[in-house]
């Protein structure tokens, strides 16, 4: 189990077995570069034990405070400071951390076993039960690893994966394969396997709401805190550094702590219309980078796509997987660890469905038969999909309903239509709102934009984006760390007004606001793009040729065991006409086949 994994740690390997218990660990090291950071790791009598993938950066004065209660160290970094705050505050450590984690904690006086993942789901925690034994790890190849045979596809997970593009906690595209939420814990004991929430947050509204001044001077703070301790590290970082506001002002901050920053870029050149490697390139010299440049073109994407699905284990149908992958294997040639700016987006409201969602109340409010003529209007357009799907949700009571129409690519019925007969169990397309369910007690006292974010800080953002952040890297034994997701900051961002995320049409404005104390006007005005995450759309949209589509025409694809054929054509065929626009369906078909491809090869598992 542990070498499936010996991409994650490099370094160091390790094992402990203790009658019915196995740890084994592999090392990445950041922090006590020396042998004394070894794990898994014990405390001094040996009753327990530790296995911890992640960092922790809060730990110097968690230290301090563990000193002050008699504590005593035999190491330097974080893992044993988690290990001694068990010892003094139980399970409640977990709610003293601030870092990124997927940790288990084995207390031998108790035979019983904690494993928890973090609250913003940056590190992944995957499990399965089989015949009274637990396996876990940090990627399914790992647990496959232990497994005497490969679990059954689940035609859920497929499902779920055809409307969102990725597969929500706690579900994966295997039965009985599960995946810790993120903030969630696993319980393991005489009694049994449980799973429950530890990360407690509920957001609420600042009372009274600060100022603008306030808020942007609490924030500027707070970021630049936030950067200052995920810089501690005994190995080199970088930035991956795209063309937008996010990583150019988390390039500023960086600036504030140190200089000459290395920095990476991944795009399409010439070849693709809204290609950002100019302007990240501008950011660069702005700040006094090191700066280096990784150009793509459509057959590198189409080479290399079938080795990074491999590495997804589960599949994520994003045309930015493919550049992370290769700006992760350039930055890894210099720096151990970088920086990405991931989550201003879902903190602050910076995609176009958070403009519907916080301005749908005015839809709503409208005389119901206006409403319909508006929604009749919108689905005769032809393509514009997230426009027809955003007028379709506005209609939606249920808030969780309502949330699940947004994050579809298609409604629910078109989905399940593209299946065999038979293929599908009843009523799996409602499984997400089972897995969102816990939410709706916290949804109360929120506004309609807070309400939407919460959802993706619990499911999209770890499970699609964080996700594949973590593995693109990982592969090649490089540390992403996520400055904006400091835990302070996304408590801060959750407990702001949405005045102060879309004001006047304008997404995302007090992080603009705040950007603007290191950024130039014109980068502010730069447009999203993102490692050139519409490139495979744009693809879609000019023709179907080419190597990544022809799956969809070989009705011997592995896929049509589970789809049908027909059906799939007739996609196609309104995506081809003009009548719809599909290519985000389309591209995810090509990743499902690609994947179940993956899974039929050698001898099965994936790895």
């Amino acid at each position: 189990m542990a070498e499936a994994i010996r991409h994650r740690g490099p370094d160091d390997d390790g094992m402990y077995l203790s009658g019915s218990l196995g740890f084994g660990f592999r090392r990445l090291s950041f922090q006590d570069l020396s042998p004394l950071g070894h794990q898994p790791m014990s405390d001094a009598d040996g009753r327990t034990w530790i296995v911890f993938n992640g960092e922790i950066y809060n730990f110097p004065e968690l230290r301090a405070e563990l000193q002050g209660l008699g504590a005593t160290f035999k190491s330097h970094g974080d893992t044993e400071v988690i290990l001694q705050g068990f010892r003094y505050w139980g399970d409640d450590v977990l709610k003293r951390l601030n870092g990124m984690f997927g940790l288990a904690i084995w207390d031998d006086a108790r035979r019983r076993l904690l494993i928890a993942r973090d609250p913003m789901g940056i590190k992944p925690v995957y499990y399965a039960e089989r015949s009274g034994v637990l396996y876990f790890g940090s990627e399914l190849r790992a647990v496959f690893a232990g497994l005497d045979e490969r679990p059954e596809l689940d035609p859920t997970g497929v499902n779920l994966f055809l409307r969102y593009r990725y597969t929500p906690a706690p579900l994966t595209m295997f039965k009985g394969v599960r995946k810790l939420a993120a903030g969630e814990q696993l319980i393991v004991d005489a009694s049994g396997v449980k799973a429950s929430r530890w990360y407690q947050h509920h957001p609420r509204p600042l009372d009274p709401a600060p100022s603008d001044d306030e808020a942007a001077e609490r924030l500027l703070d707070l970021y630049q805190r936030a950067v200052k301790r995920h810089l501690i590290s005994d190995a080199p970082l970088g930035l991956l550094l795209s063309g937008g506001m996010d990583s150019g002002l988390l390039l500023g901050l960086m600036n504030r702590v140190g200089s000459n920053w290395p920095t990476f870029t991944v795009g399409y050149g010439s070849s693709f219309k809204d290609d950002e490697l100019d302007d990240a390139a501008k950011t660069a010299r702005t700040f006094n980078a090191r700066h280096a440049t990784v150009q793509l073109d459509r057959a590198a994407f189409e080479r290399v796509l079938p080795r990074v699905v491999n590495v997804l284990e589960e599949p994520v149908a994003s045309s930015s997987i493919v550049p992370m992958y290769f700006v992760s294997e350039r930055a890894r040639q210099d720096v151990k660890g970088v920086f990405i700016g991931q989550g201003p987006d879902e903190l602050f409201g910076g995609y176009t469905r958070h403009l519907g969602v916080q301005y749908g109340g005015l839809f709503r409010a409208l005389p119901a038969p206006l409403r319909s003529a508006i929604a009749g209007g919108a689905s005769l357009l032809p393509r514009n999909e997230a426009v027809k799907r955003a007028v379709e949700s506005l209609s939606v009571d249920d808030r969780l309903r309502r949330y699940q129409s947004v994050f579809s690519l298609m409604p629910g019925a078109a989905v399940d239509a593209l299946f065999r007969p038979g293929v599908l169990p009843a009523g799996c397309g409602e499984a997400v709102l089972q897995c969102w369910a816990p939410l709706r007690p916290q949804l109360e006292g929120l506004d309609e934009l807070n309400g939407f974010q919460l959802l993706e800080l619990r499911s999209s953002l770890p499970d699609e984006l964080l996700m594949y952040g973590d593995k693109l890297s990982m592969i090649h034994s490089l540390e992403a760390r996520v400055p904006y997701l400091d835990r302070e900051v996304v408590e801060y961002a959750q407990s702001l007004p949405a005045r102060f995320k879309v004001r006047g049409g304008q997404r995302k404005w007090l992080h603009r606001r705040v950007g603007g104390n290191f950024l130039p006007a014109e980068f502010l005005r730069r447009k999203k793009r993102g490692f050139a995450v519409n490139v495979v759309d744009d693809w879609f949209q000019s023709d179907l040729g080419g190597r990544i589509t022809g799956y969809l025409e070989d009705e011997k694809s592995l896929m049509y065991r589970l789809l049908d054929p027909a059906a799939v054509k007739a996609l196609r065929s309104d995506h081809i006409s003009g009548r719809h626009d599909h290519h985000k369906v389309l591209f995810s078909l090509v990743v499902l086949e690609q994947w179940l491809r993956t899974l039929a090869t050698g001898d099965g598992r994936i790895g």
